[in-house]
């Protein structure tokens, strides 16, 4: 007779679900996976934790376990690893900087990390952008449509700000307030007996008081109140205020500033290189109100010219530790808004002392310079100066002297400007890269409203200008870096340096271009600037133009300032710093202290201090620019909204593709808007990343980069600086 078998539980055996005494209840396993969530139990970790021995008990365990886990109550990763269904699994702990992108979700950048750490907008715990924080990384993905690395922000570490510009409601009980930052997504809750005053439409800053556990909005009070939204003073100020830019000084600054003597003592002209019966002149906009910079010229016997870079000698005034050095290190740049110049220094200063107003004697800090007619310098000199201007002459003034060929000091600026054309042609011959986005100038009535837009065009008096100021930021650097006896014994200075461009970003250019009949060469890096120049060339004047440099500056890294001697990539300099404008940029005051350090032997100065000073520097001019930027679009959005009521069409260029819609900029104005995918209602377009288009699902109709479409302007947001656009007529 057959022995009966006694048949073993299976996965789906139901008996598997009631084991005996030695085995743990399910409930517990899922209690003790959950704990240790973070250590990512295995099954063998279980064992060991129930202590069950016997090979037989190991086995229904076993069973049990992998019951559960085609019941969906737990999951088992790649490695063996459980967590419960629904819980994500944990991994380490890292610090980074979060990055908002939208509402939905942002990005937590950790240092070092080739991948950023992407965070739904409900596992932020209140962070907020440019907050420090600590983020858990789940090992697997699962929710994240990025396909990177994906996490929740576990504790905030340090607040990046917590005061913020925006508009005022007031109810009888409370107020809110809606920041214009498009990066702050939550309104701040203000108390009634805190709103300071203020009332329904203004401008308000407020500081962030508490932020309750479990409140999605933050706590706040006003602390200062910027006039009516709308008007152009509130919403200049708002945008200074958004990027925490001063743009008051404090009284003891000013005190400061005014308390300097304005005479020039018979012993400090003793001690400077005199050029005051020197032909001198300062060329700068019409409307420029400080000149920092003049030059000089005249022949020498050996048939050589000297040409004098003269630089407003900052320095001599500001004097170090005092409250003006202070505050100017603070500021580190003056920041060039639509209607105003908020500037680093007190007018006293900026407009006064250091301005090389024509007819008086100026104390300056020279690079002075031997040099022929083809460009080739043969000596030069670098040193305390006086000088005095014999003419102030416009960027037109000069420009109308270079067509013509006559006119007041026309000898010396038609040399001036040959001179200039050879250092331009042999710094491009060296890779300098010639690109450059198409500025625009508003011009403004008396209250600040737009009355129109003109394209800003440099012409040959600017760039005569420009290429004698690079020559002497060059050779400044280049005297300092190889002064130096050995490289323990390198002199520490100030450089203005600038990266290769970003390879990936290079290659959407690549097939951008080509898609217009362009090529860039990609291949020899050695050559990567030349063909960026030939592109340059090549779409002067076409509508394609702005476009195609806008993209082409976007390759390029960020220049910074840095104690590394690093090549400037965008000038094809192997060293460059910043001499010439110490009036408005604190790290030339920085190099004029080092430099004058030098001259007098000085040994190398403490490097920490200086790159602290040089990363602060780099942040506050990023601020300035996206302030600048702030209020050009600012000024774009209220001119558009003036022709918006006049129902124009107007022909622009798509500049940008996303997966809501396209970006136009209007060709005659350059104003730039967007047409929203909701709104495009003839067909169904989805987003195609790879060819920078959208397309119909029906129709097969698209919009890609650089096409030329017709719009009308349907909406326009001063408060958020948006420009709503439609599409007039179809592609």
């Amino acid at each position: 007779m057959r022995k009966k078998e006694t048949k073993r539980p299976t996965k789906d055996s139901p008996s598997s679900s009631k084991p005996n005494a030695n085995i743990p209840e399910p409930e517990q396993v899922l209690k003790f996976i959950e704990k240790k969530s973070e250590h990512k139990p295995k099954i063998s970790d279980l064992i060991r934790e129930f202590n069950i021995r016997k090979n037989q008990d190991q086995e229904a365990f076993k069973d049990m376990v992998f019951l559960m886990i085609k019941n969906g109550k737990i999951i088992k990763g790649k490695t063996g690893q459980l967590k419960i269904a629904g819980q994500k699994m944990r991994g380490d702990i890292k610090q980074g900087r979060v990055d908002f992108v939208n509402a939905r979700y942002a990005y937590v950048i950790v240092e070092g990390s080739d991948k950023d750490i992407w965070v739904s907008g409900m596992k932020m715990q209140n962070a907020l952008d440019g907050d420090i924080v600590e983020v858990m990384v789940y090992e697997n993905s699962v929710n994240n449509p990025h396909k990177g690395p994906e996490g929740e922000i576990t504790k905030i570490i340090e607040r990046k700000r917590d005061e913020f510009v925006g508009k005022i409601e007031i109810s009888n009980r409370f107020s809110f307030v809606r920041a214009d930052s498009r990066k702050m997504y939550v309104d701040i809750f203000i108390p009634a007996e805190l709103v300071n005053k203020a009332e329904t439409g203004d401008k308000v800053v407020v500081k962030i008081i508490e932020w309750p556990g479990r409140a999605k909005s933050p706590v706040g009070k006003v602390i200062k109140n910027l006039g009516k939204a709308g008007t152009n003073d509130a919403e200049i100020h708002s945008i200074l205020e958004e990027y925490g830019l001063p743009y008051e000084f404090a009284e003891s600054v000013i005190r400061d500033a005014e308390n300097i003597s304005e005479k020039i003592s018979p012993e400090e002209i003793k001690r400077r290189r005199d050029f005051r019966n020197i032909t001198t002149f300062t060329i700068d906009p019409f409307d420029a109100k400080d000149f920092d910079d003049a030059l000089s010229i005249r022949p020498l016997e050996n048939g050589l010219w000297e040409i004098g870079v003269h630089i407003a000698d900052v320095t001599h005034y500001v004097k170090m530790n005092s409250v003006l050095e202070k505050e100017a290190s603070q500021r580190a740049t003056s920041v060039y808004l639509v209607d105003r110049v908020v500037p680093m220094l007190p007018e006293k200063l900026s407009n006064g002392l250091c301005s090389l107003r024509p007819n008086e004697d100026k104390l300056t800090f020279s690079a002075v310079f031997n040099i022929d007619e083809e460009g080739k310098i043969h000596d030069e000199w670098f040193g305390r100066t006086i000088i005095h201007s014999d003419r102030r002459f416009t960027y037109e003034e000069v420009q109308e002297v270079i067509e013509n060929g006559k006119g007041d000091y026309d000898k010396e600026i038609l040399l001036m400007n040959k001179i200039a054309y050879k250092l331009r042609e042999e710094r491009f011959r060296k890779g300098s890269i010639s690109f450059e986005s198409v500025e625009v100038k508003f011009k403004l009535d008396e209250k600040g409203v737009p009355l129109e837009v003109v394209n800003k065009v440099r012409k040959d008096a600017h760039k005569l200008i420009e290429d004698f100021m690079l020559l002497a930021n060059k050779k400044v650097a280049e005297f300092v870096y190889k002064q130096r006896k050995g490289p323990a014994e390198k002199n520490t200075m100030v450089y203005r340096v600038h990266d290769n461009p970003n390879s990936e970003k290079l290659a959407a250019l690549a097939v951008f271009a080509k898609k217009f009949g362009y090529e860039v060469r990609l291949e020899d890096e050695g050559k990567i600037s030349t063909s960026l120049n030939k592109l340059s060339v090549d779409v002067e004047g076409k509508p394609e133009q702005n476009v195609l440099q806008s993209l082409a500056i976007r390759t390029m890294a960020k220049a910074i300032y840095t104690t590394e001697a690093e090549p400037h990539f965008g000038l094809a300099f192997k060293h460059y710093t910043h001499f010439t404008s110490p009036i408005r940029r604190y790290p030339d005051m920085m190099v004029h202290r080092l430099l004058q350090h030098y001259l007098d032997q000085g040994k190398p100065v403490d490097k920490k201090m200086l790159e602290e000073q040089c990363q602060h520097s780099s942040d506050m001019e990023k601020k300035a620019s996206e302030a600048e930027r702030a209020s050009i679009k600012y000024k774009q959005v209220e001119y558009m909204s003036i022709l918006a009521k006049e129902g124009d069409t107007f022909e622009g260029m798509i500049s940008g593709v996303t997966d809501f819609g396209i970006f136009v900029e209007i060709i005659s104005n350059k104003c730039e808007g967007m047409v929203r995918i909701s709104d495009m209602t003839d067909d169904y377009y989805v987003f195609d990343p790879d060819n920078y288009r959208l397309v119909g699902k029906g129709k097969k109709k698209f919009y890609t980069l650089g096409d030329k479409v017709l719009v009308k302007v349907k909406k326009t947001d001063l408060e958020k600086r948006t420009i709503d656009l439609e599409l007039a007529t179809l592609q």
